[in-house]
Formats: C-alpha cells, sequence, structure tokens
C-alpha cells in the first residue's frame, strides 16, 4: 500500500511539472472586444514585481502547515497523557525488516504528505482550469497591443477570434491568457485551510484556547489579503480569485476528514 501511494504522489508531481514547466498543454486562444475597458488596465508588471512574488509565496504556503505539524505534534508528543492518547490510535509499525516508524514520525509524515498531494493536485486543477479556460487577465489589451486602425479593430462592437491580432510581447501575452481561476488565491486558501483544520483536530490542549482561534484566523486573514492583493495589483479579475478560494477550499475539504487526522493510513 504505501508503495502504491508513493506511485500515485510521483505521478502528481509529474503532471504539476508538465503544468508548471512544459509547453505540453496550450492555452485556449479565447476572443475579445478591443474596446473592453475590463481589459485595458496598467501592466503591473511581471509576477515577479508583485508584493507577494511567486517565491515569496511557495516559501510561507509550504512552511507554515509544515511548521505548525512539526511544532504540534512535537509538542504532544512530550505532554504525558496527549503521548499516551497517540500510542494508542497510533502503533509502531514495521517498514522493512529492520526498521520500524515511531507514532510520532509516522503522524508527521502522514500529515505533511497528505498536504503535499493536495498541493500539487490544486496546482494542477488551476493550471487545468487556465488553459482550457483561456480567461484574459484584466491588463490583458495593454500588453496584446492589438492594431486599433487595422480592419479588425476598427468596429468597437466586434468580437475578436483572431489570435494572431496581437503585437505585444509572447510570453507575456501567454501569461495574460491565464487568469481563472487565480492560483495565488487557490494555493494560499488550501495552505491555510489544512492548517486551520489539523489545529482543531488535533490540539486539545486547554492552555491553547486562545491562541487557536488567533493562529487560525491569522492565517485566513493571510490567505485572503493574498486574494485581495491580486485583484488590486489588476493581475486577476475578483471572479478568478473567487473561484480560486472556492477551488482551493473544495481541496482542502476533500482530503482532510477525520479519518486523515485520527486514524491510521
Amino acid at each position: 500500500m504505501l508503495y502504491f501511494q508513493l506511485v500515485i504522489m510521483a505521478g502528481t508531481v509529474l503532471l504539476a511539472y508538465y503544468f508548471e514547466c512544459t509547453d505540453t498543454f496550450q492555452v485556449h486562444i479565447q476572443g475579445f472586444f478591443c474596446q473592453d475597458g475590463n481589459l485595458m488596465k496598467p501592466y503591473p508588471g511581471t509576477e515577479d514585481e508583485s508584493f507577494i512574488s511567486p517565491l515569496v509565496l511557495y516559501c510561507v504556503l509550504a512552511s507554515t502547515p509544515t511548521a505548525i505539524i512539526f511544532i504540534g505534534e512535537i509538542s504532544m508528543y512530550f505532554i504525558k497523557s496527549t503521548r499516551e492518547t497517540l500510542i494508542i490510535q497510533e502503533k509502531t509499525i514495521l517498514t522493512g525488516e529492520c526498521c520500524y516508524l515511531n507514532p510520532l514520525l509516522r503522524r508527521i509524515i502522514r500529515f505533511i504528505g497528505v498536504f503535499a498531494f493536495g498541493l500539487f493536485a490544486t496546482d494542477i486543477f488551476v493550471n487545468a482550469g487556465q488553459v482550457v479556460t483561456g480567461n484574459l487577465a484584466p491588463y490583458f489589451l495593454t500588453v496584446c497591443k492589438p492594431n486599433y486602425t487595422g480592419n479588425d479593430c476598427r468596429a468597437h462592437h466586434e468580437f475578436i477570434n483572431n489570435g494572431n491580432i496581437c503585437t505585444g510581447d509572447v510570453e507575456v501575452i501567454e501569461k495574460a491568457r491565464r487568469s481563472f481561476p487565480s492560483k495565488h488565491a487557490a494555493l494560499s486558501i488550501y495552505s491555510a485551510l489544512y492548517a486551520t483544520m489539523y489545529i482543531t483536530s488535533t490540539i486539545k490542549t486547554k492552555s491553547s484556547r486562545l491562541a487557536k482561534p488567533v493562529l487560525c484566523l491569522g492565517t485566513l486573514c493571510a490567505a485572503f489579503l493574498t486574494g485581495l492583493n491580486r485583484v488590486s495589483e489588476y493581475r486577476n479579475h475578483c471572479s478568478d480569485v473567487i473561484a480560486g478560494f472556492i477551488l482551493g477550499s473544495a481541496v482542502a475539504l476533500f482530503l482532510v476528514s477525520p479519518s486523515v487526522f485520527l486514524h491510521s493510513f
């Protein structure tokens, strides 16, 4: 069973890699109106110039739940009453002829493994949605730079299906065609919800009555502000961010169930 799970995880990572780093999946070329005001916002610059750059986002997404899980599990393991409960729930299992996993290590691997799988799955769903829909970013016409004096854009209410009308930078235009759903919103809310549900489901000490809601609300607030930042910088439409929140929340709620936190895998 363990090897089967590793194969699934490897396949998920590989598919995410093909979406992110290759041109295997071509984005759909969606038409537009040359005078559409919703697509004429100023170009905000590359993603690296954003207030929340991809590097910062991915580092925080990966490190925050991982740190919470490590601290939470180690803290509970050194509390006598909690440790006894964990030992009852999590039997020490054999992994080969000579290697054993104690309850602490097993739980850490399980929680982080499920989190990583969900993170890659969310990334795949987002990329698939962007490729299939080809929705245009708020700054699309600014970087597309269509010829407004040409025959295609001469009529104000004519819908343009010709993808070759753009004269701007090809790479920037390609990025502007991948607006729906918002990847930042989906990944941030998934990470925040996973961490929040871990905290509320596993940490039961009385001393955490105030710390738990503060930590959970702070994590969710950070994810919400990440989505708002995408709208304020004209990188995504409001509907893109909402769809990203829904997608990330759905993946987190689907993966995180009582069986993940309370029973063995």
